[in-house]
């Protein structure tokens, strides 16, 4: 297995840039050997990668935004997406020096330190420093504060990457003295690329191992649309069938699902996001909020995200069932799935599941009911069916010229006038008075609508 890997990465036409590839060796990561060396390479966010692109002229050594325009770039995305891997690319043009920061272990002298280093090599020796600060949230404002003056007089080319919204996590005066770039998930398709490419390259696994098609579904399913942790399994993977080989065969070694399923210690889900699966087993997980069992619930929720399923599609059926099983119930159940949606696609996974399971759990305790679906129902169908013709003349608009002579508002009464703000007058059409369309249960809150509701119909019907 000592020649499994392939050579490591050649480093003698990096030119300037060859910082970002040193420390590589045939034993380095499967995920930092197959790191792009141009932006060729890069798999996915091709809505950056155009020609004439920001990206591509600061990669090329130019700045696409001119003179008194940013050259600097945060990059915001999911983990994996190939954040790190723009920055490398960027480094390698002429005569730049990389340097690397992580906002979780570097301090503002950190930063002074880089700056008066970079201003240094501009003077003395025109080479520009690319300063590539991952996971710029962590940085509290006056660490951000001190990247200002590199940033504002170009004496570096900060690549800042987060995967949190930088309109929030990132001080203004450098979000505006920065390109934001907001880089996508990556594809199935662009994952399943990408593992095809690493088994060739002689960089990667250099031709010595097949995958099945059955161990690629279940790698390109797992990875989330992260790239880094495609190639992690898929090394993990090549390391157990290689164990499971026959030394003195000389043919490629065939990945199987077996073998990815030891490697990561995660079996196979037969889940489909296109097919059956995928329908199956939302429906099952909406029924089991509906049905108040809270353990089937977070089963086929964990059924889902461990499967690779979207968990902005998980966050939309939590809505949905919040408002059509829960409802008025308990109306607190929208408040707290509307919040997981938007919590999740801010900070996105694998924290995302926290989320996601405390509305699920919220909403299959929750008390039930599906009277406001039903009631709407009732009401679409009376207005497919042609009733509710017409509106009352006193509930027509009364502000336009000459409507008062059509008895627009004649006889209207102003609700807050009556006695606790209800006044009794004819509101639906003449066809529908009298039509009960919502009806609470007594789960719940709906226990008090249900009184409440019955006086409210009395005064306003006169009843």
């Amino acid at each position: 297995m000592d020649d499994l890997f392939g050579p490591g990465p050649d480093n003698e036409d990096a030119g300037d840039g060859a910082a970002s590839d040193r420390g590589q060796s045939p034993r380095s990561p499967l995920a930092v050997r197959m790191r792009p060396r141009t932006l060729d390479d890069v798999v996915g966010q091709q809505h950056l990668l155009g020609q004439g692109s920001p990206l591509r002229q600061l990669a090329a050594g130019t700045d696409a935004t001119g003179p008194a325009g940013p050259s600097s770039l945060i990059l915001w995305g999911p983990p994996g997406t190939g954040k790190t891997t723009l920055a490398h690319v960027i480094a390698k043009g002429p005569g730049r020096k990389f340097v690397e920061l992580s906002a979780i272990t570097a301090g503002v002298k950190d930063v002074r330190r880089v700056m008066d280093e970079a201003l240094t090599a501009r003077d003395l020796f025109k080479t520009t420093t690319v300063l590539f600060l991952d996971e710029i949230h962590r940085f509290n404002k006056a660490q951000q504060d001190a990247l200002l003056p590199g940033v504002e007089n170009r004496w570096v080319v900060l690549v800042a990457a987060t995967t949190e919204n930088p309109s929030f996590s990132v001080v203004s005066p450098l979000l505006s003295r920065s390109l934001l770039l907001t880089l996508r998930p990556l594809t199935d398709a662009d994952i399943e690329g990408l593992l095809l490419r690493a088994l060739a390259d002689p960089r990667g696994l250099n031709g010595k191992v097949e995958l099945s098609a059955e161990a690629m579904a279940h790698l390109v399913r797992l990875s989330g649309g992260d790239a880094r942790r495609a190639l992690t399994a898929l090394e993990a993977a090549a390391g157990v069938a290689f164990g499971d080989a026959d030394d003195a065969v000389d043919a490629a070694v065939m990945i199987e699902l077996k073998h990815t399923e030891r490697a990561l210690d995660v079996a196979s889900v037969r889940y489909d996001r296109a097919g059956d699966q995928h329908y199956d087993v939302a429906s099952a997980f909406i029924k089991s909020i509906r049905g108040s069992d809270v353990d089937a619930a977070l089963h086929y929720l964990a059924r889902m995200l461990e499967a690779g399923e979207d968990p902005r599609f998980v966050a939309r059926r939590i809505v949905i069932s919040a408002a059509e099983d829960v409802g008025m119930a308990d109306p607190t159940a929208l408040q707290t799935a509307v919040a997981a949606a938007q919590a999740v696609q801010l900070i996105g996974m694998p924290e995302g599941r926290i989320i996601l399971a405390e509305a699920v759990v919220h909403l299959a305790t929750a008390p039930k009911s599906n009277a406001a679906y039903l009631g709407i129902n009732k009401a679409i169908a009376d207005v497919r069916a042609g009733l509710g013709n017409g509106i009352p003349a006193h509930l027509r608009d009364a502000h336009y010229p000459g409507s008062k002579q059509l008895g627009h508002g004649q006889g209207y009464k102003y609700a807050h006038d009556a006695p606790h703000s209800v006044a009794a007058q004819q509101y639906p059409p003449d066809d529908l008075v009298g039509r009960d369309y919502y009806e609470p249960t007594v789960n719940g809150a709906e226990r008090d609508i249900a009184v409440r509701l019955e006086r409210l119909r009395k005064i306003i019907r006169g009843s």
